[in-house]
């Protein structure tokens, strides 16, 4: 890196999924980003992740639990570190978001687990983790955190655009032509609805597999109109954004008298519906729909989106981007932005008073 002011950054993220672990690292100068091409996909072994779903059903965690978190943490940072050639002397800081157990910003409470001091001591890297609660603490929703770093990606395309991640929750960051990383200005961004934490739920209930792989039990179903029309009466989507869920807000009554198929036909189109609805609060129309996240894979979502929003809608990698990579680039990001001092969060994506940094720096 010739650039003195760019640093190294290794961002981890695991939110809401229950699969396991992103890490990539980037360089950065808070403003810019170049991606490495370094970045891995550590999977939870099956008797964790029964342990880890256990927690977010209960929203608590043990302390056990916590430290094993964190030990696999500095695991894909080994492992990532190892595929890229990369010593860990050259990484300047880790952004480390940890899991998410509970979010409810109502309540003036979010957690997410692993132990950032406890990381920073088994890779000898410095970590800025706990992102989200001083937004939370000034009245913020403390999600999404991404928006930044979708502005970073996108600056050479045409504006308006929206960002779509479909994760556990899915959330859509609104891009104008005049955006502007210092204030937020032309920033829009929320949580839109379910993305595919309830089909995954339903896909490990009914058949003991981690999710819809590419919508094909999805494809073979018939969603249930009244059921999706039930489901999208929900308060939340009237809200005016910002706006923020809980992996575990929505619970789709009816669906359990669905045979499987058609449950997860029934249950895609609820996220997909949801999606749609949410241009409904767009400032402008948008030239595209960018899709990231694990719901970019699931044809049968893809396609009824495409069906029903009037812009195209192009997975992250049609644009170049690395889908599987980008929610943790962005925590690379973000601990970047946080050591310079930098805004991670604003008004307008996630209600917080004013341009906020946010995170705390935890040293070997």
């Amino acid at each position: 890196m010739s650039d003195p002011k760019t640093r190294r950054a290794l961002g981890l993220m695991s939110g809401t999924s229950m699969d396991g672990i992103d890490a990539a690292v980037l360089d950065t100068d808070g403003e810019t980003a170049q991606s490495t091409g370094v970045r891995i996909s550590f999977l939870y072994q099956d008797d964790f992740r029964a342990r880890l779903i256990e927690a977010v059903r209960a929203k608590a965690a043990d302390d056990s639990l916590i430290a094993q978190m964190t030990e696999l943490h500095a695991d894909a940072v080994a492992k990532c570190l190892e595929a890229g050639g990369i010593a860990a002397a050259e990484i300047d800081v880790i952004g480390f978001h940890g899991h998410t157990i509970f979010h409810d910003p109502d309540g003036g409470r979010t957690l997410q687990i692993g132990d950032a001091a406890m990381l920073a001591r088994l890779t000898g890297i410095p970590v800025v983790s706990d992102f989200r609660t001083k937004d939370v603490a000034a009245g913020g929703e403390g999600a999404p955190l991404a928006p930044i770093y979708h502005h970073v990606l996108s600056a050479a395309e045409e504006h308006p655009l929206a960002v779509l991640n479909i994760g556990g929750v899915a959330n859509v960051t609104w891009l104008g032509g005049n955006a502007d990383s210092a204030t937020g200005e032309d920033f829009l961004a929320f949580d839109t609805g379910p993305g595919n934490a309830l089909i995954d739920d339903w896909m490990r209930e009914g058949v003991n597999k981690d999710f819809d792989e590419g919508g094909g039990c999805a494809a073979k179903g018939t969603p249930d109109p009244a059921l999706i029309e039930k489901w999208m009466s929900a308060a939340y989507f009237g809200r005016k954004p910002p706006k923020s869920l809980d992996r575990q807000d929505f619970n789709p009554a009816g669906v359990e008298g669905l045979n499987l198929e058609d449950g997860a036909a029934s249950l895609s189109m609820f996220t997909a519906q949801s999606i749609v609805r949410a241009a409904g609060h767009f400032p402008a129309s948008v030239s595209q729909w960018i899709v990231t996240g694990g719901g970019r894979k699931n044809r049968y979502i893809m396609e009824a989106l495409g069906a029903s929003l009037s812009a195209p809608v192009r997975a992250a990698e049609e644009l170049g981007w690395d889908g599987d990579a980008l929610e943790a680039q962005a925590f690379a990001l973000l601990a970047v932005r946080s050591l310079m001092g930098k805004p991670i969060t604003y008004p307008r994506t996630t209600g917080a008073p004013a341009p906020m940094t946010g995170g705390r720096l935890f040293k070997p």
